[in-house]
């Protein structure tokens, strides 16, 4: 580890010098903007003085470069999530969170097709949905039911429940489930 932290801070000098000539600044006007000696910008550019915070932060400044530019650090990388989809039944299961535990979210798209014939389950836990586009049929316990965009359902998983295509047409809608029955709270209602 040590090694790999000398051969970065190594490398820093010349990135300086290289830096310094390439935006056409002399040693004595860096050193005014800075207020780092010529001396030490000197050691600093040939490797006789080892980089450090105090020093290289001023000379971000004056490149107007991120310190990450300076010492040469490696790139972080896609900071984008890439959600892996599930297809479960003919769905597509897009999940939204991504940490484990508590309340998960998930986005379920139902293409257009064939109706299915209900076939309810239960398991732990509580479930929220909203239809975004289409018809979902939605069969818990007794009730067999038809929500439509912009409608919403929550329900115990114990229940029997069961959901899917209402006509043949797609289906999108999204899903808040807690395993330990997490319930959602709605903290405002209409009048």
């Amino acid at each position: 580890m040590e090694e790999q932290i000398d051969d970065v801070l190594a490398a820093v000098g010349p990135r300086l010098r290289a830096l310094r000539r390439a935006t056409g600044i002399t040693l004595t006007a860096l050193a005014e903007t800075t207020g780092i000696s010529v001396s030490t910008l000197s050691r600093l550019e040939s490797g006789q003085r080892r980089p450090n915070l105090e020093l290289l932060l001023p000379l971000a400044k004056a490149y107007q470069v991120p310190l990450d530019e300076l010492v040469g650090a490696p790139a972080t990388g896609d900071p984008r999530v890439h959600l892996r989809p599930l297809q479960v039944r003919g769905m597509t299961i897009i999940p939204l969170t991504k940490k484990p535990g508590g309340i998960q979210a998930y986005k379920h798209i139902l293409p257009a097709g064939r109706l299915e014939e209900p076939n309810p389950q239960v398991h732990e836990g509580y479930e929220w949905l909203y239809v975004l586009n289409g018809k979902l049929r939605m069969v818990l316990g007794g009730q067999d039911l038809v929500l439509n965009a912009g409608e919403a359902a929550e329900f115990d998983t114990r229940v029997p429940h069961w959901f899917g295509r209402a006509d043949g047409n797609p289906v999108e809608f999204l899903s808040l489930f807690g395993t330990q029955g997490e319930r959602m709270h709605v903290r405002a209602k209409p009048a």
